[in-house]
């Protein structure tokens, strides 16, 4: 019998994926699935995109590409920290990956020792944990509220940080929660990391564009922060490109450097079609897609108004990304169509059973009490999978 190791068999299975997947099973199987668990964009990649890869497949790239990416590709995504951040980077602090995905493991990977700790301010993505844990470090998860928009406080992040606190993780806007921090709040739990000027900070931002308040921030906008700050990003959310698999961080010259022989003997370089198709992404404005963030903002007022109708789901109004994540602990120790709800995973199983609706429970996000439900679907998707979740609990 084959042993598998015990890295493997301790890793938890992406909660996200696993129902997309037992979701696609019912569907196979017939049953009218309404997915709502995915973070994928319903879009199109945008044609200008698709152009440029059309034109890189006829000019002939088809040959292994640099590990840390295209000079072109590295100019680009320089422009555009610039632009749309104010952060000024250089060549050599600039890391392309297969996705977000891999620019955070090779961040882990290259920074973590046995026993450091990183905070993960609850609800986190999905994978945070898992890969910390993958690199031997311990993820400390800090509890933050819906009353106070799924956000760490000043307060909470000193009193988690020990001896052993290495990093502290965060994505805004935030998947799960929708949660953006604004530059005062920023600025404020920098004011507690200038104590401490040994732990680094990963900024996931790859849902920057999808911002409804406008006025993104980001933590390495401060001089004091710049140089102990990874910023991490990507084209999969904003320009509907999730399967391109194209992620970056801008990172100190040490860990952009530490990335890039990693990632060499992990993966190599990206995907050369993809690289050139980003290059153009990120010359044009933002302004190119903004036809879509339009649209998640009516779909975000739709879906929190049609879950205002149903007694026992509480809200908060996220200012980003493409989810809501509500409150559901009003269900637990109730009886559902004979069924036993205790916690969020059981909640979303029973959406999926009973409304035929996939959501993911907030259990996997560091939040048992929550759901998440992703709106990157159509309009009468939402309304229809939100008059079956009321019809199941009503």
């Amino acid at each position: 019998m084959t042993q598998l190791s015990e890295r493997v068999l301790n890793m938890a299975t992406s909660a996200t994926l696993a129902m997309a997947a037992k979701a696609r099973e019912l569907k196979a199987e017939g049953k009218d699935i309404i997915g709502l668990s995915l973070g994928e964009p319903d879009f199109n990649t945008p044609d200008f995109i698709k152009d440029a890869a059309i034109q890189a497949i006829n000019d002939n790239y088809n040959s292994y590409t640099p590990v840390d990416g295209y000079v072109e590709l590295k100019d680009a995504i320089i422009t555009k920290f610039k632009r749309d951040n104010n952060l000024n980077y250089q060549r050599s602090q600039i890391v392309v990956s297969t996705g977000a995905k891999q620019a955070l493991a090779n961040i882990a990977a290259v920074l973590l020792n046995k026993g450091d700790e990183v905070i993960l301010p609850c609800p986190y993505w999905v994978s945070y944990s898992d890969i910390v844990k993958l690199n031997e470090g311990i993820p400390v998860e800090v509890k933050t509220s819906i009353e106070n928009d799924f956000k760490l406080t000043p307060q909470q992040l000193e009193a988690a940080i020990t001896p052993k606190t290495k990093m502290i993780w965060y994505s805004s806007p935030c998947n799960p929660s929708g949660s953006v921090y604004s530059q005062d709040e920023l600025r404020a739990l920098a004011d507690v990391l200038q104590k401490y000027p040994n732990i680094i900070v990963v900024s996931d931002e790859i849902y920057e564009h999808i911002n409804f308040i406008g006025g993104h921030a980001s933590m390495a906008q401060f001089d004091d922060m710049f140089d102990r700050t990874v910023t991490v990003n990507g084209v999969s959310k904003a320009f509907a490109m999730t399967g391109w698999r194209i992620g970056y961080i801008g990172a100190p010259e040490t860990i952009a450097r530490a990335c890039n022989k990693m990632q060499g003997q992990i993966t190599s370089g990206a995907n050369c079609i993809a690289q050139r198709a980003v290059i153009t992404a990120l010359n044009e404005s933002p302004s190119r897609v903004q036809f879509m963030i339009d649209e998640f903002k009516a779909r975000r007022e739709l879906i929190l108004d049609l879950l205002s109708a149903i007694e026992g789901f509480k809200t908060n109004v996220p200012e980003g990304a493409f989810y809501v994540f509500p409150n559901v602990s009003y269900f637990f120790g109730k009886t559902l169509k004979g069924q036993l709800i205790e916690n969020a995973t059981d909640f979303s199983l029973y959406l999926l059973e009973h409304a035929n609706v996939a959501t993911v429970t907030g259990a996997a996000f560091g939040n048992p009490d929550c759901i998440r439900i992703s709106y990157a679907a159509s309009q009468e998707q939402i309304i229809e999978a939100i008059k079956r979740i009321k019809d199941a609990v009503s």
